[in-house]
């Protein structure tokens, strides 16, 4: 592991993480009453204005208790990539940092957090001509050939996506025609040289399946109760394209297709809670791959995450696992 010689001092984030409908948001606003803190957003779809009931934002009264970061700051048509969530979280963290606050990181979205704390591999940037001849390769034969000619150039990134994932897919054989190198050995020789210098404590929220299902479907209905619809209904008038990244998100791309028509309300009410489940299984299989995550049920046990984080302060970059 290399020195820190650019990082003296060694900037502590707690991270908070799990599945959708888990209670991330009440965790970190507890922790950050309780220990001086600002909160910093790591959800993809929280960066959108105006999307805010589909999205669980924070409600207005937890954003008045604390302050909180990376919130609604871009327009659903603007990309968005975990480079530029990596800058902008950086920016938010280092001005709390310098306050004398602590940093809490909150979210679900895995890559977020990863290109925060791990760094991003050097990759090219896209090729368009490149990536327009794989989506018609996809679109005339299929996904699996697509997948067969990734396992062919690169077989240990294949081996970790399932041959619908055409989006990553894509990206690797991207790569690999603008480089002439795997991925995964892009991956194997990145030493995490831009990592932010962080020490982190990583906090799970785990729960009984029967029970995040029931939170997931609770959500969901109240989602629908208060102008998940309207919300919707509003965001297409201004012009934003069902197509977009942002519209085909959880709850957005089903509402949007019950707008247009195409089913019910109540089948997409069903929907959303059915691919919330599918969704919240993804995240888990995204996290259970770092074994930094120290996991624990919520609330239950409060008491007991509430003096890890005084731990981890207390005894600072001997406590949580360095990042680079």
């Amino acid at each position: 592991m290399e020195e820190l010689e650019h990082f003296p001092e060694q900037i502590k984030l707690v991270i908070i993480l799990g599945p959708t409908a888990s209670g991330k948001s009440e965790l970190a606003v507890r922790l950050a009453e309780g220990f001086s803190g600002e909160i910093v957003n790591a959800d993809s779809m929280q960066m959108y204005r105006g999307m805010d009931i589909g999205t669980a934002k924070p409600s207005l009264d937890m954003q008045a208790c604390i302050p909180h970061h990376l919130l609604g700051i871009i327009d659903p048509d603007q990309p968005f990539s975990a480079a530029d969530f990596r800058r902008e979280a950086e920016r938010a963290i280092r001005d709390i940092h310098a306050r004398g606050k602590k940093v809490l990181v909150v979210g679900g979205t895995g890559l977020y957090i990863k290109a925060l704390t791990g760094g991003l591999i050097d990759s090219p940037a896209g090729n368009d001509e490149i990536r327009e001849e794989l989506n018609r390769v996809a679109s005339d034969l299929g996904n699996l050939e697509l997948y067969d000619r990734l396992a062919r150039v690169d077989a240990v990134t294949a081996g970790k996506l399932h041959p619908n994932d055409v989006l990553r897919i894509i990206r690797a054989l991207e790569v690999y025609e603008m480089t002439g190198r795997p991925v995964s050995e892009l991956r194997g020789q990145h030493r995490f040289r831009d990592a932010g210098g962080y020490c982190c404590l990583k906090l799970g929220i785990k729960a009984d399946r029967a029970e995040l299902y029931g939170r997931i479907d609770d959500r969901v209905e109240w989602m629908m109760a208060h102008g998940l619809v309207e919300e919707v209904r509003g965001l297409l008038a201004k012009g934003y394209s069902p197509q977009l990244k942002s519209m085909r998100a959880l709850g957005y791309r089903q509402v949007c297709a019950y707008l247009a028509g195409e089913y019910s309300l109540d089948e997409a009410v069903r929907l959303i809670k059915r691919d919330s489940r599918h969704y919240a299984k993804r995240q888990m299989t995204w996290f259970r791959r770092d074994d930094e995550i120290k996991w624990f049920e919520y609330p239950a046990n409060i008491a007991i995450i509430s003096s890890d984080v005084i731990e981890f302060y207390a005894k600072g970059e001997g406590y949580g696992k360095s990042t680079v």
